[in-house]
C-alpha cells in the first residue's frame, strides 16, 4: 500500500503528523518489523506505508517545523451540501481578533453545537484544513460546528491560544440564536493537540462560569507535557506517528519553556490541574499504541474519581490518527461510531446500536 496525494489530503492534522513523524520513531531500539507486530492487522498496511514513506530520522527543530509547514497539502475538497462561513470576531481583552469557521449554521433552528479545536501538536494544522471533515460530522449529526483558527506555537504560547479558543466559545454561546444553536447542547471537541485544547477550554469554561458545556469529546488528546520528558513509555508506545521527540518539541513550543519540569504552569497542562471536579461529561478515545494512551487513561481515571461521568475507549493496536489514516477500516469505523454516540448523548439524540 502507498499513500497517494489524495490520501494525504484527507488525513487531517493529527494523521498528517502521524505520517510526518513515523520515521523519527525508528530511532528507538525497536525495529520496523517488531513495531508492526503491535499494530492491529487491519491497520498494519497503513502503518507500513507510513514507515516507508519517510526518510531518515532527524531531530525536531524550528527549521524542520518550517519545512513541514511549507509542504502541508491543500485542504480536502469541501462538500457542497453543508454551508461554511468564515468570520473574524473580537478576541479577549488585550488579544487580537480571532478567525472562526462556521459550519452548517441555520438561523431559526435550535440544534446542538460543537466548538472544535484542530490538531497539529500545537505547532501545525489549521481549522480551515479540517472543514471537509467537520462538514461530515455536521451533516451526520445535524449540528452546527464552530472551529477556531487559534494561533500556533512557537509564535504564540499557551496564554494566547487558550484565549483564542475561549473567545470562539464565548462568541458561539452569545450568538447561538443567530446560528440556530441550542445553548444547552454545546460541546467542546478536538483531536490530538486539539483534544488538549478542548480539555483546557472545558477547564476555562468551568472556572469562568460563563458558558455551560454539555460535554467534552477528547480524541487521543495531548494532555501531559511529561510524556517523553521524564516519563518514558515502552518502545512500542508512540513508535508510529507522534513520538516522544515530537512531543517534547510541541510542548516546549506551546509552553515557551522546557517541558517536564516542576516550573511548568498547571494552567497550560490539563494533566497538571489538581481539581477536575465540575467538568462536563467526558468521552476520551485513544489507540492502544498511541503515545498518549497512558496519559489519556490516567486523565480518564482522575475524572472518574472527581465524579465526572467519563467514557474511555482504548483501541488495541491503533496508532495516533488511525481513525483518519485508516478511515475505511472496521476498527476505525467502530471507533467513530463510539465517538458519534458520545456526541449523540450530549446532544440528547438517540444512540445507534
Amino acid at each position: 500500500m502507498e499513500l497517494g496525494r489524495r490520501d494525504v489530503m484527507g488525513l487531517g492534522a493529527g494523521a498528517l503528523l502521524t505520517a510526518f513523524c513515523s520515521s523519527a520513531s525508528l530511532a528507538q531500539s525497536t525495529t520496523p518489523a517488531s513495531i508492526l507486530d503491535n499494530v492491529d492487522p487491519e491497520l498494519r498496511p497503513i502503518a507500513e506505508a507510513m514507515l516507508k514513506a519517510n526518510g531518515p530520522s532527524r531531530p525536531w527543530t524550528r527549521a524542520m517545523l518550517n519545512d513541514i509547514r511549507s509542504h502541508m497539502p491543500p485542504p480536502a475538497a469541501r462538500r457542497t451540501d453543508v454551508p461554511v462561513e468564515q468570520r473574524r470576531v473580537p478576541g479577549r481583552a488585550g488579544q487580537p481578533e480571532v478567525t472562526l469557521w462556521i459550519v452548517n449554521a441555520r438561523p431559526g433552528s435550535s440544534r446542538p453545537g460543537i466548538l472544535h479545536t484542530h490538531g497539529g501538536g500545537f505547532i501545525l494544522g489549521s481549522a480551515q484544513s479540517e472543514l471537509a471533515y467537520l462538514q461530515g460530522i455536521a451533516h451526520d449529526l445535524d449540528c452546527v460546528i464552530v472551529s477556531v483558527e487559534y494561533r500556533l506555537a512557537p509564535e504564540t504560547t499557551y496564554t494566547g491560544s487558550i484565549e483564542d479558543n475561549y473567545a470562539g466559545l464565548k462568541w458561539l454561546y452569545d450568538n447561538a440564536g443567530a446560528l440556530g444553536v441550542n445553548r444547552a447542547r454545546i460541546v467542546a471537541m478536538g483531536e490530538s493537540a486539539g483534544g488538549g485544547h478542548a480539555a483546557l477550554l472545558a477547564l476555562a469554561a468551568r472556572d469562568r462560569r460563563e458558558v455551560p458545556l454539555a460535554a467534552q469529546i477528547l480524541i487521543y488528546p495531548m494532555l501531559d507535557d511529561r510524556t517523553g520528558s521524564g516519563v518514558t513509555p515502552p518502545p512500542w508506545i508512540g513508535a508510529i506517528g507522534w513520538n516522544a521527540g515530537a512531543n517534547r518539541f510541541g510542548w516546549g513550543s506551546f509552553l515557551g519553556l522546557t517541558p517536564g519540569g516542576s516550573n511548568v504552569p498547571a494552567a497550560a497542562v490539563p494533566a497538571r490541574r489538581r481539581d477536575l471536579a465540575g467538568l462536563p461529561p467526558t468521552f476520551i478515545g485513544v489507540g492502544g499504541i498511541d503515545l498518549f494512551v497512558g496519559e489519556d487513561i490516567a486523565y480518564a481515571g482522575r475524572l472518574t474519581e472527581a465524579n465526572v461521568p467519563t467514557e474511555l475507549v482504548v483501541v488495541p493496536g491503533a496508532f495516533h490518527g488511525f481513525d483518519r489514516a485508516g478511515a475505511d477500516t472496521l476498527v476505525a469505523q467502530r471507533f467513530n461510531k463510539a465517538k458519534y454516540n458520545a456526541l449523540r448523548r450530549a446532544f440528547g439524540q438517540p444512540v445507534v446500536v
